[in-house]
């Protein structure tokens, strides 16, 4: 890999939000339209939560498919190029997503995800599954 690649890359990846994307903020405004408060991007927490609720011990994860690995063992073939670059930081991703899973939950957290393309379909049940673990 040259050094211009990997330059291009980096910018790139400073580039992507990691808080308040499109799958966050409807999620969030779906939760406050029902009267729910939270938190958002709890640095003090373990993968700094996309919501959370912390009187019930809640947080809620809005993943998106590509840098998650959906399905990773069959979507991983569709990455056609930098594949040496991208494998790697993917499954680095799903990897930090179960370790950040484990700590919470030996913290006494329950941990929620949701897949960005389920929260864009149908916010109301991902809604509903939050209340559900709230009661």
């Amino acid at each position: 890999m040259d050094r211009f690649d990997k330059d291009k890359r980096s910018e790139i990846m400073k580039s992507i939000k990691n808080k308040d994307s499109k799958i966050e903020t409807v999620l969030r405004k779906t939760l406050w339209s029902k009267g729910y408060r939270y938190r958002k991007n709890v640095n003090s927490l373990p993968g700094k939560p996309d919501i959370v609720f912390k009187s019930k011990k809640v947080v809620v994860f809005c993943d998106s498919e590509f840098w998650h690995g959906k399905n990773w063992k069959e979507s991983k073939h569709n990455i056609k190029s930098k594949r040496e670059f991208w494998w790697p930081k993917i499954e680095r991703n799903i990897e930090r997503d179960r370790e950040v899973n484990e700590t919470l939950e030996e913290m006494g957290w329950t941990v929620l995800r949701f897949w960005g393309k389920d929260i864009i379909k149908n916010p109301d049940s991902c809604c509903q599954k939050i209340i559900d673990n709230l009661k």
